[in-house]
């Protein structure tokens, strides 16, 4: 006879430390002799916003650690997806906010704004770790004030955030897993051979709609024609080994060749049993940099709706800089640029059945 359950007991209070948390509002409007109302509002947001990056943090820590691992199975990969789609509905969350925040005026936000000097969210140290550990790249940040974006931060906080941004990335623990997939190498059928052939013919049949089209000009025929060899040209570089590794040393991608042909595989052949659930994985990533890149662009509008052209309290341009982050702080654009490189699945290469098994969920029933 198993030993029953051991029981604590907790009161509800005590449990969510609600005298620490209801109690770390510091108003400094109040304590200028100046009260502010809205202050009030102003800080508990913030604080909300550090509560769900930890979470964030707690959630994309144990994605980045089962990938780490090496081999990773079915059950860990379901796990990873459901934890991942957590963060995406977070991060709705984070965006939500700011309409209660924006219940608060330009006017109510310049009763208290000269009390908050130097402060900034710059200085968020959470989300720092968030961008970090997704796998932005201090080369791809843009400088605060022209300086280091961790200069605000003690020594080891910075440690921490660079230790992340070496060891300690989703984008790197995902490229590896990508370049470890075993259905790259599928014996006598090359997938790659196969899939340029189907772009070349998908592109001839195209070449030819558009000479053939009688509502088209001549200037829109080459115009068109133009875009459709770039289109053709930069396939076929992307697919090219020293291409491919040209155009990382030069910033355009960042994932490795062989993660690329993996993830071209897995969007091409989703709907094959073994490669849906890694398909939804990547679609995962990629929402969860749209969602940063919403919640940024968000957040500059706010700003300029509450400030205008002001300087931020950080000392940064304010609007500006935030809307520029928002364009350029991409984490898995190389996911995205995946869709320049699919075919309509009637131009897929068909697979051999061998190769379709090897894609399936075998069962076998002994007598």
């Amino acid at each position: 006879m198993s030993d029953p359950k051991s029981y604590t007991s907790i009161h509800y209070h005590q449990y969510l430390q609600l005298d620490k948390l209801l109690d770390a509002q510091d108003l400094m409007s109040e304590k200028a002799g100046q009260p502010a109302h809205d202050e009030m509002l102003f800080i508990i947001v913030h604080q909300v916003y550090e509560l769900w990056f930890k979470e964030i943090i707690h959630d994309m820590g144990s994605v980045r650690d089962l990938f780490a691992k090496g081999a990773i199975d079915e059950r860990n990969l379901g796990l990873a997806i459901s934890r991942l789609n957590r963060v995406i509905e977070i991060q709705k969350l984070l965006v939500q906010q700011i309409l209660v925040m924006e219940t608060m005026t330009p006017l109510d936000f310049l009763d208290f704004r000269h009390h908050l000097f130097p402060a900034s969210g710059f200085q968020s140290y959470q989300f720092r770790q968030v961008e970090a550990m997704l796998g932005l790249q201090s080369k791809q940040r843009l400088t605060y004030n022209q300086k280091p974006y961790h200069i605000v931060f003690e020594e080891d906080q910075k440690k921490v955030l660079d230790n992340l941004e070496e060891h300690g990335t989703i984008f790197s623990a995902i490229e590896k897993w990508l370049e470890r997939t075993p259905f790259l190498d599928f014996g006598d059928f090359n997938f790659l051979s196969s899939y340029k052939d189907a772009v070349m013919r998908m592109m001839a049949s195209e070449r030819s709609a558009i000479k053939e089209a009688p509502l088209l000009s001549e200037e829109s025929k080459a115009m068109r024609l133009e875009i459709l060899q770039n289109n053709e040209d930069y396939i076929m570089a992307v697919l090219d080994p020293d291409q491919h590794q040209a155009m990382r040393e030069e910033g355009k991608l960042r994932l490795s060749y062989q993660a690329t042909i993996a993830a071209l595989l897995i969007n091409l052949y989703r709907d094959e049993p073994i490669l849906h659930q890694p398909f939804i994985l990547l679609q995962k990533l990629s929402e969860i940099d749209e969602g940063l890149t919403a919640w940024r662009t968000r957040h500059a509008q706010m700003v300029l709706r509450m400030l205008g052209r002001k300087m931020g309290t950080g000392g940064s341009s304010g609007h500006d800089y935030l809307a520029a982050t928002a364009a350029k702080h991409s984490i898995f654009s190389d996911f995205h640029n995946i869709s320049t490189l699919l075919i309509p699945r009637s131009e897929l290469p068909v697979l051999p059945q061998t190769v379709r098994d090897n894609l399936n969920f075998h069962y076998s029933v002994q007598s």
